[in-house]
């Protein structure tokens, strides 16, 4: 730990930090859901400061970790692509990375007649407002 607080390196893939990191902004991106909120890249990279995770929203390590925080989502059984409800400020969209993970196994959206990021979008929605409803 830096002596402002943040987690610094070693954030490489697999590495307990960057695991830590990642489930931060799991949790994060599931508050965001419950809410049925979208937002940005910066946002999350200021509410990832604010847990003592540096992790600048215009970085590689930003676009490794969304990925990351996707895949276990996925492998948790959450349905639909977690970080869908992350956008970019100014388009309102998914950066072009989302959009290239989504063609990828295990979510292949190429092989889903009809898909769009706004129902993959909400389907993160519905399932944070069913478990939220749960608890």
């Amino acid at each position: 730990m830096t002596p402002d607080g943040m987690k610094r390196l070693p954030l490489t893939r697999g590495s307990d930090q960057y695991n830590e990191a990642r489930d931060a902004m799991m949790e994060i991106i599931k508050r965001w859901a419950a809410a049925r909120r979208t937002d940005n890249y910066k946002a999350l990279s200021a509410e990832l400061a604010d847990e003592g995770f540096a992790v600048p929203y215009f970085s590689k390590l930003m676009s490794e970790l969304l990925e990351s925080a996707c895949r276990e989502a996925h492998r948790s059984g959450a349905p639909g692509m977690l970080t869908a409800i992350v956008v970019n400020k100014t388009t309102g969209r998914p950066s072009p990375q989302f959009f290239n993970l989504a063609e990828q196994s295990p979510f292949c959206s190429q092989d889903r007649p009809g898909w769009n990021w706004e129902a993959e979008r909400d389907l993160v929605f519905e399932h944070a407002h069913k478990t939220k409803a749960a608890d």
